[in-house]
Protein backbone atom coordinates (compact mmCIF):
# COMPACT_ATOMS: atom_id res chain seq x y z
CA UNK A 1 0.00 0.00 0.00
CA UNK A 2 1.33 3.13 -0.73
CA UNK A 3 1.55 6.15 2.12
CA UNK A 4 -0.67 3.51 4.14
CA UNK A 5 -0.99 0.05 5.89
CA UNK A 6 -3.82 -2.79 4.75
CA UNK A 7 -5.05 -5.38 7.50
CA UNK A 8 -6.82 -8.14 7.51
CA UNK A 9 -8.90 -9.43 10.76
CA UNK A 10 -11.23 -12.05 10.92
CA UNK A 11 -14.05 -11.00 9.39
CA UNK A 12 -13.10 -7.20 8.34
CA UNK A 13 -10.17 -5.49 6.16
CA UNK A 14 -9.21 -1.73 6.43
CA UNK A 15 -6.81 0.66 4.40
CA UNK A 16 -5.51 3.66 6.35
CA UNK A 17 -3.30 5.86 3.77
CA UNK A 18 -2.34 9.33 4.64
CA UNK A 19 -3.85 11.63 2.75
CA UNK A 20 -1.39 14.57 0.70
CA UNK A 21 -3.47 17.04 3.60
CA UNK A 22 -2.63 14.96 6.35
CA UNK A 23 -5.54 13.22 7.55
CA UNK A 24 -6.04 9.40 7.29
CA UNK A 25 -8.53 7.87 4.78
CA UNK A 26 -9.76 4.75 6.40
CA UNK A 27 -12.05 2.31 3.98
CA UNK A 28 -13.52 -0.54 6.09
CA UNK A 29 -15.02 -3.48 4.46
CA UNK A 30 -16.47 -6.92 5.33
CA UNK A 31 -14.33 -9.69 3.83
CA UNK A 32 -15.60 -11.62 1.37
CA UNK A 33 -12.35 -14.01 1.59
CA UNK A 34 -12.48 -17.11 -1.33
CA UNK A 35 -11.74 -19.10 1.25
CA UNK A 36 -14.58 -18.60 3.21
CA UNK A 37 -16.92 -18.41 0.10
CA UNK A 38 -16.12 -21.51 -0.97
CA UNK A 39 -16.13 -23.22 2.79
CA UNK A 40 -12.78 -24.35 2.84
CA UNK A 41 -11.35 -22.81 5.67
CA UNK A 42 -11.13 -26.42 7.46
CA UNK A 43 -9.62 -28.50 4.28
CA UNK A 44 -5.57 -28.02 4.99
CA UNK A 45 -3.28 -26.58 2.11
CA UNK A 46 -6.52 -26.27 -0.21
CA UNK A 47 -7.19 -23.00 1.79
CA UNK A 48 -3.96 -21.77 1.80
CA UNK A 49 -3.81 -22.39 -2.53
CA UNK A 50 -7.08 -20.14 -2.58
CA UNK A 51 -5.88 -17.83 -0.11
CA UNK A 52 -2.88 -17.06 -2.00
CA UNK A 53 -4.80 -15.89 -5.04
CA UNK A 54 -7.42 -14.49 -2.66
CA UNK A 55 -3.85 -12.39 -1.29
CA UNK A 56 -3.13 -11.30 -4.86
CA UNK A 57 -6.53 -9.84 -5.95
CA UNK A 58 -6.67 -8.16 -2.16
CA UNK A 59 -3.16 -6.98 -2.70
CA UNK A 60 -3.90 -5.23 -6.16
CA UNK A 61 -6.96 -3.92 -5.00
CA UNK A 62 -5.33 -1.92 -1.75
CA UNK A 63 -2.26 -0.46 -3.81
CA UNK A 64 -4.96 0.86 -6.65
CA UNK A 65 -7.01 2.21 -3.77
CA UNK A 66 -3.63 3.99 -2.19
CA UNK A 67 -2.62 4.82 -5.49
CA UNK A 68 -5.76 7.45 -5.56
CA UNK A 69 -4.47 9.72 -2.71
CA UNK A 70 -1.17 10.30 -4.50
CA UNK A 71 -0.79 14.19 -5.63
CA UNK A 72 -0.46 13.54 -9.49
CA UNK A 73 -1.41 17.25 -10.68
CA UNK A 74 0.98 18.70 -12.69
CA UNK A 75 2.07 22.20 -12.07
CA UNK A 76 0.08 24.87 -12.91
CA UNK A 77 2.35 26.39 -15.49
CA UNK A 78 2.94 23.17 -17.03
CA UNK A 79 1.42 22.55 -20.47
CA UNK A 80 -0.35 19.15 -21.25
CA UNK A 81 2.08 17.44 -23.96
CA UNK A 82 0.10 15.93 -26.77
CA UNK A 83 0.39 12.07 -25.42
CA UNK A 84 -1.21 13.40 -22.76
CA UNK A 85 -4.23 14.95 -24.21
CA UNK A 86 -4.70 11.48 -26.03
CA UNK A 87 -4.28 9.77 -22.98
CA UNK A 88 -7.09 12.06 -20.91
CA UNK A 89 -9.42 11.99 -24.08
CA UNK A 90 -8.99 8.13 -24.52
CA UNK A 91 -8.64 6.91 -21.28
CA UNK A 92 -9.50 9.52 -18.32
CA UNK A 93 -10.25 8.09 -14.99
CA UNK A 94 -9.13 4.39 -16.09
CA UNK A 95 -5.66 5.09 -16.82
CA UNK A 96 -4.78 4.42 -13.59
CA UNK A 97 -6.51 0.96 -13.39
CA UNK A 98 -4.53 0.51 -16.46
CA UNK A 99 -1.46 1.31 -15.21
CA UNK A 100 -1.89 -0.80 -12.19
CA UNK A 101 -2.99 -3.97 -14.01
CA UNK A 102 0.10 -3.57 -16.52
CA UNK A 103 2.64 -3.38 -13.46
CA UNK A 104 0.58 -6.41 -12.21
CA UNK A 105 1.00 -8.33 -15.87
CA UNK A 106 4.87 -6.68 -16.21
CA UNK A 107 5.66 -8.10 -12.40
CA UNK A 108 4.61 -11.48 -13.10
CA UNK A 109 6.88 -11.66 -16.16
CA UNK A 110 9.69 -10.30 -14.19
CA UNK A 111 8.81 -12.67 -11.24
CA UNK A 112 8.91 -15.80 -14.04
CA UNK A 113 11.76 -14.79 -15.66
CA UNK A 114 13.60 -13.72 -12.49
CA UNK A 115 12.65 -16.64 -10.45
CA UNK A 116 11.66 -19.43 -12.78
CA UNK A 117 13.62 -19.11 -15.80
CA UNK A 118 16.91 -18.01 -14.63
CA UNK A 119 17.50 -20.38 -12.18
CA UNK A 120 16.98 -23.21 -14.95
CA UNK A 121 19.26 -21.16 -17.57
CA UNK A 122 22.43 -21.14 -14.91
CA UNK A 123 21.49 -25.04 -13.66
CA UNK A 124 21.49 -26.19 -17.07
CA UNK A 125 24.59 -23.97 -17.61
CA UNK A 126 26.19 -25.77 -15.54
CA UNK A 127 25.79 -28.65 -17.05
CA UNK A 128 26.79 -27.62 -20.23
CA UNK A 129 30.38 -26.22 -18.74
CA UNK A 130 31.20 -28.69 -16.45
CA UNK A 131 29.86 -32.22 -18.31
CA UNK A 132 29.79 -30.70 -22.43
CA UNK A 133 32.45 -28.90 -21.61
CA UNK A 134 31.26 -26.32 -23.95
CA UNK A 135 33.52 -23.37 -23.04
CA UNK A 136 36.68 -24.78 -21.23
CA UNK A 137 38.07 -28.54 -21.18
CA UNK A 138 38.71 -29.69 -17.47
CA UNK A 139 40.71 -32.45 -16.48
CA UNK A 140 39.43 -35.73 -17.31
CA UNK A 141 39.17 -36.61 -13.27
CA UNK A 142 37.16 -33.55 -12.74
CA UNK A 143 35.01 -34.42 -15.28
CA UNK A 144 34.23 -37.75 -13.77
CA UNK A 145 33.91 -36.20 -10.44
CA UNK A 146 31.05 -34.01 -11.32
CA UNK A 147 29.25 -35.61 -14.55
CA UNK A 148 27.12 -38.16 -11.68
CA UNK A 149 26.02 -34.68 -9.60
CA UNK A 150 25.34 -32.82 -13.07
CA UNK A 151 23.36 -35.25 -15.06
CA UNK A 152 21.13 -36.28 -11.89
CA UNK A 153 17.97 -34.52 -11.96
CA UNK A 154 17.44 -34.04 -8.54
CA UNK A 155 20.76 -32.92 -7.77
CA UNK A 156 20.49 -30.20 -10.89
CA UNK A 157 16.64 -29.29 -9.50
CA UNK A 158 18.37 -28.51 -6.37
CA UNK A 159 21.27 -26.59 -7.87
CA UNK A 160 18.49 -24.67 -9.16
CA UNK A 161 16.30 -24.35 -6.28
CA UNK A 162 19.60 -22.74 -4.31
CA UNK A 163 20.58 -20.26 -6.97
CA UNK A 164 16.64 -19.37 -6.62
CA UNK A 165 16.76 -18.35 -3.49
CA UNK A 166 20.36 -17.03 -3.95
CA UNK A 167 18.60 -14.57 -6.46
CA UNK A 168 15.52 -13.78 -4.30
CA UNK A 169 17.87 -12.74 -1.66
CA UNK A 170 20.08 -10.81 -4.24
CA UNK A 171 16.50 -9.03 -5.43
CA UNK A 172 15.34 -8.24 -2.20
CA UNK A 173 18.95 -6.65 -0.98
CA UNK A 174 18.81 -4.54 -4.31
CA UNK A 175 14.95 -3.25 -3.51
CA UNK A 176 16.37 -2.41 -0.31
CA UNK A 177 18.70 -0.13 -1.25
CA UNK A 178 16.06 1.86 -3.66
CA UNK A 179 15.52 5.15 -2.15
CA UNK A 180 11.08 5.33 -3.39
CA UNK A 181 10.61 2.05 -1.62
CA UNK A 182 11.86 3.44 2.04
CA UNK A 183 8.41 5.01 3.31
CA UNK A 184 7.04 1.46 1.84
CA UNK A 185 8.95 0.03 4.27
CA UNK A 186 8.54 2.30 6.94
CA UNK A 187 4.90 1.43 6.73
CA UNK A 188 5.49 -2.19 6.55
CA UNK A 189 7.67 -1.51 9.85
CA UNK A 190 4.61 -0.17 11.70
CA UNK A 191 2.32 -3.13 10.40
CA UNK A 192 4.35 -5.34 12.33
CA UNK A 193 4.97 -2.88 15.55
CA UNK A 194 1.50 -2.11 15.83
CA UNK A 195 0.14 -6.09 15.29
CA UNK A 196 2.83 -6.90 17.86
CA UNK A 197 1.88 -3.94 20.27
CA UNK A 198 -1.68 -5.60 20.53
CA UNK A 199 -0.87 -9.25 20.72
CA UNK A 200 1.06 -8.03 23.76
CA UNK A 201 -1.95 -6.71 25.02
CA UNK A 202 -0.87 -3.45 25.86
CA UNK A 203 -2.88 0.27 24.51
CA UNK A 204 -2.75 0.81 20.95
CA UNK A 205 -0.95 4.14 20.51
CA UNK A 206 2.12 5.29 18.48
CA UNK A 207 4.08 5.99 21.85
CA UNK A 208 3.44 2.46 23.12
CA UNK A 209 3.50 0.64 19.73
CA UNK A 210 7.30 1.66 18.70
CA UNK A 211 8.98 0.16 21.33
CA UNK A 212 8.02 -3.20 19.84
CA UNK A 213 9.93 -5.04 17.41
CA UNK A 214 9.44 -4.44 13.62
CA UNK A 215 9.81 -8.33 12.63
CA UNK A 216 6.72 -10.86 12.84
CA UNK A 217 6.82 -14.27 11.90
CA UNK A 218 3.37 -14.20 10.08
CA UNK A 219 5.15 -11.71 7.49
CA UNK A 220 4.68 -11.97 3.81
CA UNK A 221 8.95 -12.05 3.34
CA UNK A 222 9.06 -14.59 5.58
CA UNK A 223 6.15 -16.43 3.51
CA UNK A 224 8.37 -16.36 0.67
CA UNK A 225 10.88 -17.77 2.08
CA UNK A 226 9.07 -20.67 3.03
CA UNK A 227 7.73 -21.17 -0.38
CA UNK A 228 11.17 -20.81 -1.98
CA UNK A 229 12.60 -23.50 0.66
CA UNK A 230 9.45 -26.06 0.43
CA UNK A 231 9.63 -25.80 -3.71
CA UNK A 232 13.06 -27.05 -3.30
CA UNK A 233 11.10 -30.73 -1.87
CA UNK A 234 8.22 -30.31 -4.84
CA UNK A 235 10.48 -29.38 -7.75
CA UNK A 236 13.42 -32.44 -6.77
CA UNK A 237 11.67 -34.68 -8.31
CA UNK A 238 10.52 -33.14 -11.75
CA UNK A 239 12.14 -33.61 -15.29
CA UNK A 240 15.06 -31.91 -16.89
CA UNK A 241 14.36 -32.97 -20.10
CA UNK A 242 12.51 -29.67 -21.29
CA UNK A 243 13.06 -26.54 -20.40
CA UNK A 244 9.45 -25.33 -20.69
CA UNK A 245 7.91 -28.05 -19.48
CA UNK A 246 10.35 -27.90 -16.00
CA UNK A 247 8.69 -24.19 -16.51
CA UNK A 248 5.38 -25.29 -17.09
CA UNK A 249 5.49 -27.73 -14.05
CA UNK A 250 6.75 -25.12 -11.25
CA UNK A 251 3.72 -22.86 -12.47
CA UNK A 252 1.31 -25.56 -11.95
CA UNK A 253 2.89 -26.54 -8.41
CA UNK A 254 3.07 -23.27 -7.28
CA UNK A 255 -0.54 -23.01 -5.85
CA UNK A 256 0.34 -26.39 -3.74
CA UNK A 257 3.75 -24.95 -2.36
CA UNK A 258 2.27 -22.02 -1.99
CA UNK A 259 -1.02 -23.53 0.25
CA UNK A 260 1.91 -25.67 2.27
CA UNK A 261 3.98 -22.78 2.99
CA UNK A 262 0.45 -20.72 4.28
CA UNK A 263 -0.14 -23.74 6.86
CA UNK A 264 3.65 -23.75 7.95
CA UNK A 265 3.85 -19.88 8.29
CA UNK A 266 0.03 -20.37 10.41
CA UNK A 267 1.45 -22.91 12.71
CA UNK A 268 4.89 -20.90 13.02
CA UNK A 269 2.80 -17.62 14.02
CA UNK A 270 1.22 -19.02 16.90
CA UNK A 271 3.87 -21.94 18.45
CA UNK A 272 5.79 -21.22 20.94
CA UNK A 273 8.24 -23.84 20.60
CA UNK A 274 11.63 -22.92 20.93
CA UNK A 275 12.28 -25.18 17.77
CA UNK A 276 9.79 -23.66 15.89
CA UNK A 277 10.80 -20.10 16.87
CA UNK A 278 14.74 -20.84 15.39
CA UNK A 279 13.15 -22.64 12.25
CA UNK A 280 11.57 -19.21 11.35
CA UNK A 281 14.52 -17.34 12.06
CA UNK A 282 15.85 -16.77 8.39
CA UNK A 283 12.60 -15.17 7.21
CA UNK A 284 12.61 -12.78 10.22
CA UNK A 285 16.58 -12.03 9.20
CA UNK A 286 15.15 -11.52 5.87
CA UNK A 287 12.58 -8.73 7.23
CA UNK A 288 15.66 -6.43 8.11
CA UNK A 289 15.50 -5.92 4.40
CA UNK A 290 11.63 -5.16 3.97
CA UNK A 291 10.95 -3.51 7.01
CA UNK A 292 12.18 0.22 8.59
CA UNK A 293 12.05 1.68 11.98
CA UNK A 294 8.41 3.92 11.46
CA UNK A 295 7.80 7.28 12.89
CA UNK A 296 5.40 7.83 14.75
CA UNK A 297 2.88 9.24 12.08
CA UNK A 298 3.12 6.13 10.19
CA UNK A 299 2.50 4.20 13.38
CA UNK A 300 -0.71 6.58 13.90
CA UNK A 301 -1.47 4.94 9.93
CA UNK A 302 -1.45 1.83 10.91
CA UNK A 303 -3.44 1.22 14.37
CA UNK A 304 -5.81 3.32 12.82
CA UNK A 305 -5.99 0.35 10.21
CA UNK A 306 -5.71 -2.26 12.78
CA UNK A 307 -8.34 -0.88 15.41
CA UNK A 308 -10.83 -1.26 12.63
CA UNK A 309 -10.09 -4.92 11.85
CA UNK A 310 -10.22 -6.03 15.53
CA UNK A 311 -12.65 -8.98 16.44
CA UNK A 312 -15.98 -8.10 18.32
CA UNK A 313 -16.87 -9.89 21.78
CA UNK A 314 -17.96 -13.37 20.46
CA UNK A 315 -15.26 -13.12 17.13
CA UNK A 316 -12.17 -15.72 17.04
CA UNK A 317 -9.14 -13.97 18.09
CA UNK A 318 -7.20 -16.01 15.80
CA UNK A 319 -5.70 -14.62 12.68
Amino acid sequence: VLEGVMMRGPSKSAIAVRKSDGDIDLEVKNNSSLVAKLKLTKIPIVRGCVAFFDSLIVGVSATMHSAEFIDLEPEEDETPSKFDDFIERHFGDKMLTIVMWVSVCLALVIGIGLFMLLPTVIAGGLKSLFVNETFIRFPQAFVDAVSPVMTNHIMLNLIESVTRIVIFILYMVLVSKLKDMQRVFEYHGAEHKSIACYEAGAELTPENAKTFTRFHPRCGTSFLLIVMVISILFFSFLTWDNVWMRIGLRLLLLPVVAGVSYEIIKFAGRSKSKCVAWLTKPGLWLQRLTTREPDESQLEVAIASLKAVLPTEGEDDRW
